[in-house]
């Protein structure tokens, strides 16, 4: 076992126990245990248990980002103070102010990142559970907690004549339907670029117009904003339609999320809620 393995295993084993405790409660209420739905709604309850479990980092991130805008006017005095200045003593001091800033604020420019990051591992997890399904299911054994008998229930089933553990680049199962892979997985590949894209957008206008649009925060919700949306584009070939289910509704979660937030006035931009 390599390094890497080592350290994943404890979130592969963690994600299949979450999987198959969803599957059987489900398959408790009379789902079928072989049905695709079953599995993929099994998907979403590790969806919602993660993301209701980072829902306290959510709120932090929601505080960072009022702390980045309410710090962007010494942001601004920092640029007029050092513009035109490009020697290296110039950088080093600019670059130093500013992380004393940070400091000040209690926050700093990658903050937005951090939910990303924690569901990471957790991601990679699932999508190493379920690349593995395949060759668990010819090996006769489990992968997770997952027995040798669920490995092939999920390998075997499907949602609308797409199997779950089909991707777009290394193609379709036997029995499985090419057409139904490509469009639902390029219905989903759109659809968690699309939520990913408009998240950002509402984070960046909760930024007053006022604000440097050439900051570091700003450079930063713009590199984001079209960035993300392709990295998830691009992953989405390899990805199984499991993971396909995952990812997209962690997405609609975090815009539904940023959408609330929305909802309440940005700090600076001379907003009064409406009373009703």
């Amino acid at each position: 076992m390599d390094f890497i393995e080592a350290i994943m295993l404890p979130f592969k084993w963690l994600v299949s126990v979450i999987i198959v405790g969803f599957h059987e409660g489900l398959g408790t209420l009379g789902m079928p245990a072989a049905s695709g739905w079953t599995w993929t709604l099994a998907i979403i309850g590790l969806v919602l248990v993660i993301r209701a479990a980072l829902i306290p980092v959510f709120l932090k991130q929601v505080n960072a980002q009022r702390r980045m805008r309410l710090l962007q006017p010494d942001l601004k005095k920092l640029q007029d103070k050092y513009k035109g200045k490009t020697d290296q003593l110039s950088r080093q001091a600019m670059a130093q102010e500013q992380m004393e800033l940070y400091k000040k604020h209690g926050t700093n420019p990658f903050s937005a990142c951090l939910p990303l990051l924690i569901q990471t591992p957790f991601f990679l997890a699932l999508f190493q559970v379920l690349s593995g399904i395949t060759a668990a299911r010819d090996k006769g054994a489990g992968i997770g907690a997952m027995s040798h008998e669920q490995v092939v229930q999920f390998d075997e089933s499907s949602i609308f004549g797409a199997p779950l553990s089909a991707t777009l680049l290394h193609g379709t199962p036997a029995g499985g339907n090419v057409v139904a892979v490509w469009t639902l997985s390029i219905v989903m590949i759109l659809a968690m670029t699309a939520a990913q894209f408009f998240t950002q957008k509402l984070i960046m206008a909760r930024t007053p117009s006022e604000e440097v649009p050439s900051g570091p925060v700003m450079m930063q919700q713009k590199m984001i904003l079209y960035i993300l949306p392709v990295v998830f584009g691009a992953g989405g070939i390899v990805f199984p339609i499991g993971v396909l289910i995952y990812w997209t509704v962690s997405n609609l979660w975090t815009l539904a999320q940023q959408f609330v937030v929305t909802q309440r006035p940005a700090p600076g931009n001379g907003h009064v809620p409406s009373r009703r």
